[in-house]
C-alpha cells in the first residue's frame, strides 16, 4: 500500500515556471469566468455568440488550471494537453474571426477576440507557454515520480505518491 506524498516532495516536482503558469491560468480562469457571468446575466440576448465563447473560454481556463496542477498524473497530463490545444485553437479561430468578421462581435468582444487584445495578448501567448512547459517537462516529471514511487515500493519504504496527487 502506498502513502500519500509529502508537501516537500510535491514542491520539488513543479518548477517555478510551472507554478507561475498555474497562477496565470488561474487568473485567466477567474477573469474569464467573471466576464462571462456578468455578460450572460446582464444582457445575453445582445451578443449570445460572444458571451457563449467567453463562457467556453472560462471553462477551458478552469480545466487547464486544474489539469496543470494535477499533471503528474498521466490522465491529467493528457487533459492539460487537450485543454491547452483547444485554448490555442479557440484563440486563433476567434481572434481571426474577430478581425475578418467584426460584425459577429459588434456588441461586445470575447476573451479571445483580437487574439486576446483586451487581456494584453496573454490568451495568445499562454497556450504556447503551456504546451512548451508540458512538452519540456510535464510528462518526464510524472514518469520520474512514478519510477521513484515504484522504487520506494520495491524497497519497502512506502513513500510512494498516490495516483492523481497534485504536484503543486
Amino acid at each position: 500500500m502506498t502513502a500519500p506524498h509529502t508537501d516537500a516532495a510535491a514542491s520539488t516536482r513543479m518548477t517555478g515556471i510551472g507554478r507561475v503558469l498555474v497562477v496565470v491560468y488561474a487568473v485567466m480562469a477567474l477573469a474569464a469566468t467573471g466576464r462571462s457571468f456578468v455578460q450572460i446575466v446582464q444582457d445575453f440576448a445582445a451578443a449570445p455568440l460572444a458571451y457563449t465563447l467567453s463562457a467556453a473560454a472560462a471553462v477551458v481556463y478552469v480545466l487547464a488550471t486544474v489539469a496543470l496542477v494535477k499533471s503528474d498524473s498521466r490522465r491529467w497530463y493528457l487533459v492539460a494537453w487537450v485543454a491547452i490545444c483547444f485554448e490555442l485553437a479557440g484563440v486563433l479561430i476567434v481572434g481571426t474571426l474577430s478581425l475578418t468578421h467584426p460584425e459577429l462581435f459588434l456588441h461586445d468582444a470575447t476573451v479571445w477576440s483580437g487574439y486576446g487584445f483586451g487581456y494584453f495578448w496573454v490568451p495568445l501567448v499562454l497556450p504556447f507557454v503551456g504546451l512548451w512547459w508540458l512538452r519540456s517537462g510535464g510528462r518526464e516529471r510524472a514518469e520520474e515520480v512514478d519510477a521513484a514511487a515504484a522504487a520506494c515500493d520495491e524497497a519497502g519504504l512506502g513513500a510512494a505518491r498516490t495516483e492523481g496527487s497534485s504536484s503543486w
